[in-house]
């Protein structure tokens, strides 16, 4: 008779429960460390300007191209694909950065490491403030856009439930991505600080954020349709505004539920990829002694 090994529900209990503590835990921390570096009036003044500096790059350029002319319907394509990609930098960069901040600035990873919470959990919830504070920076950042900018976003068109969708599956495809990200950065013991900006800087100019795909030449331009931001920005766009993004034929030939669905699978498959990568760089980063290692770069 073959034996049955089971797992006690008190200890299903118990790992579930260790999940939720180390997820709260480590996004109080993070929004701590975020947060608490200068006086809140000046940090407001910050969390407000960032955004509008970073946009009115895209539209100052703009406005010297095509001689001021903001109404035209390419503009409020950039304007959002630009607005959303904050959520590519913040949060793709903050969970890998989590790494970097522990172990060389904080050096506390050592002390992470032998705390009974689990690694992956606590990284992931290290990106919850950067998160938070890219949610301001995109609501600013559209604000302007509607006041100052005419960019034709009416709530009442919006097709609200396919944006809470398309945002909830595309953060958590964007913070696995950083999972994979920071599993690398545990491997790199020099200059990995500029890791998480550059990936996020290829990402921004093959993804769609700034032009359509059919700018890019034919022999490159298939590198943005294997990325999922792509498919993410196309989803946001066609939610808050649809008739513009039916204007552009990069992924016309897709309808929304298809769009979904690769969404999804993308998903599934960075977080089976950033599990496996994690265990891999985890084991290889405690076998050469990286956990606390620090380099005073």
């Amino acid at each position: 008779m073959d034996a049955q090994i089971t797992i006690p529900q008190s200890r299903q209990d118990n790992t579930f429960q260790r999940l939720v503590r180390t997820f709260r835990v480590s996004a109080w921390l993070g929004w701590q460390i975020e947060a608490n570096w200068a006086d809140p009036l000046v940090f407001a003044i910050y969390a407000l300007i960032k955004p509008l500096a970073s946009a009115a790059i895209i539209v100052v350029m703009y406005g010297i191209i095509t001689q001021g002319d903001f109404g035209q319907p390419i503009f409020a394509y950039i304007f959002i694909g630009n607005a959303f990609y904050i959520y590519v930098g913040q949060v793709m960069s903050g969970v890998s950065w989590a790494v970097i901040d522990d172990r060389e600035h904080y050096r506390m990873l050592k002390y992470v490491y032998i705390a009974p919470i689990h690694i992956p959990t606590y990284l992931l919830g290290r990106g919850v403030a950067k998160f938070v504070f890219a949610s301001i920076s995109v609501f600013v950042t559209l604000l302007a856009g509607v006041l100052f900018l005419q960019i034709p976003l009416d709530l009442l068109q919006v097709d609200w439930l396919l944006f809470i969708v398309s945002l909830a599956i595309g953060v958590n495809m964007l913070a696995l991505m950083g999972l994979m990200l920071g599993s690398i950065v545990l491997l790199l013991v020099n200059h990995s600080f500029g890791m998480g900006e550059a990936v996020a800087g290829a990402l921004y100019l093959f993804s769609g954020a700034i032009f359509p795909l059919e700018v890019l030449p034919e022999w490159i331009r298939w590198v943005g349709f294997i990325m999922p931001v792509t498919y993410w920005l196309e989803l946001i766009r066609r939610a808050l505004l649809p008739d513009i993004a039916a204007g552009f034929p990069t992924l016309a030939s897709l309808s929304n539920g298809q769009l979904l669905g690769i969404m999804l699978g993308l998903t599934v498959f960075f977080a089976v990829a950033a599990f496996l990568t994690f265990n891999y760089c985890d084991r290889e980063a405690r076998e050469r002694g990286y956990i606390d290692r620090t380099t005073n770069y």
